[in-house]
């Protein structure tokens, strides 16, 4: 079985963070690993509060895992300051693992800001070197790439941009513009366009967590970098057109929509 390590926040709601990626790893049936990088008071109407894991506790989580386990990717999510981005840098150098899928989160969807603006360009001068793919949203890649982004021509000029900062793949995830979603894949050498219909559902909290965590699966099963993202995006497709209206605010996807299938399980949303 494949090991897959998520070095991530924690949603207390259970549908985005840690929560979220350790499903979605069970559900592409590989074996999930967390080092906790954040604490957050969170439910569907927003995020309230964020207490940070110190550097050094965050180094001796990364440190135990790779000391006895072999990863065979890694996904990044939430990062919040500048000394969690140096541990988890000195982490990736020393253990050097094979496929690293960052996903940027900046501001959650309630606007709270997850990644302090003085660690942002921590994040761009030593992490964004060392990953195998970064999945920015179209305000995460505006922000990144800093351009404005208002058209399917204006993300493909991003995605370079953002490529020549470090990373071998650039997904710039296109729900946030209207009509159908598109994003684009830049592999530094050609362009490749994802379209699909866009959803008709508001309960799309974990939806980016869970696409970065899928493509880590996949990239750690053996999947190219096409093939994982097709499958990535086939997965979360699914799991937003089923997911959850629990709460008062945007509802979690629903992460094991196809297993529930299989079994046999009608569950009551």
């Amino acid at each position: 079985m494949k090991k897959i390590l998520t070095i991530a926040g924690s949603d207390s709601s259970g549908g985005a963070g840690i929560q979220g990626d350790l499903k979605t790893f069970s559900a592409h049936g590989v074996f999930g690993m967390s080092v906790i990088t954040a604490v957050t008071a969170q439910n569907t109407q927003g995020v309230f509060g964020v207490q940070d894991i110190t550097a050094e506790m965050i180094e001796m989580q990364i440190q135990a895992i790779f000391e006895d386990i072999i990863v065979d990717a890694v996904k990044i999510g939430m990062l919040s300051r500048s000394e969690t981005i140096k541990a988890i840098v000195r982490g990736l150098k020393k253990y050097n693992p094979p496929n690293v899928v960052l996903d940027p989160v900046m501001i959650s969807t309630s606007g709270y800001f997850l990644l302090q603006p003085e660690a942002i360009q921590e994040m761009i001068t030593s992490l964004l070197p060392l990953v195998t793919m970064i999945t920015p949203n179209i305000p995460e890649a505006e922000e990144l790439a800093k351009i404005p982004i208002t058209s399917l021509t204006h993300m493909e000029e991003a995605a370079r941009i953002i490529s020549n900062l470090g990373p071998l793949n650039v997904l710039v995830k296109g729900g946030h513009r209207d009509g159908d979603a598109v994003d684009v894949l830049f592999d530094g050498h050609k362009m490749t366009h994802f379209k699909s219909p866009r959803i008709d559902s508001s309960n799309t909290h974990g939806t980016g967590c869970t696409l970065s965590a899928a493509i880590a699966s996949n990239l750690g099963k053996g999947y190219s970098t096409y093939e994982g993202v097709v499958a990535a995006k086939e997965y979360i497709t699914t799991a937003i057109t089923h997911s959850f209206s629990i709460g008062k605010g945007v509802g979690p996807v629903h992460h094991f929509y196809d297993l529930y299938q299989k079994a046999g399980r009608i569950e009551d949303k």
